[in-house]
């Protein structure tokens, strides 16, 4: 304990089964020992400092445990790509779009893009046209979290599923 190493006289005591107040150390330990709990410094910096007198290792059990319940209950956002050249037809548009919209059914996020290849960058007009469209389509399942920017040889665009993940 720091306190013994600080060598302070008087500590104020908090907890269960204990009247609040100023207590010397001695006396401190020895309800501790009498309780069969353990005492833990709350507030170092207080004049006297504040320790309680508390199960440490169920205390510990416990934040764990509040921990892993928070973790099981956040959910991940999955992200699902779709790539599209800038001269995509109507079929592979229509086939990549239906997969598109089965991800944003399931709650995953979804990141389209164009890959614009060697000198078809020139195209770029026409890959901005296509998300758009993707996203147009889709408007109704998922919304549009970025609109098209172009990154390097890639134009993206974000669509974020509308419905709730359980």
């Amino acid at each position: 304990m720091n306190n013994l190493i600080r060598g302070v006289a008087e500590v104020r005591l908090v907890g269960e089964n204990i009247e609040p107040g100023v207590y010397k150390l001695a006396d401190a330990l020895r309800f501790a020992e009498e309780q069969e709990v353990d005492l833990v410094e709350i507030s170092p910096n207080a004049e006297p400092p504040v320790c309680k007198l508390m199960d440490y290792g169920k205390f510990l059990y416990q934040q764990k445990k509040r921990e892993k319940e928070l973790k099981a209950k956040s959910s991940q956002v999955v992200i699902k790509e779709i790539r599209f050249g800038p001269q995509t037809d109507e079929h592979d548009y229509e086939f990549k779009k239906k997969n598109a919209l089965k991800f944003l059914q399931e709650g995953s996020k979804l990141k389209a893009f164009v890959f614009f290849k060697g000198r078809s960058i020139i195209y770029k007009e026409q890959g901005q046209i296509l998300l758009l469209r993707l996203a147009q389509d889709l408007e109704e399942y998922g919304k549009v979290e970025s609109m098209p920017v172009l990154e390097g040889k890639r134009m993206i665009i974000y669509i974020a599923s509308k419905k709730k993940v359980k």
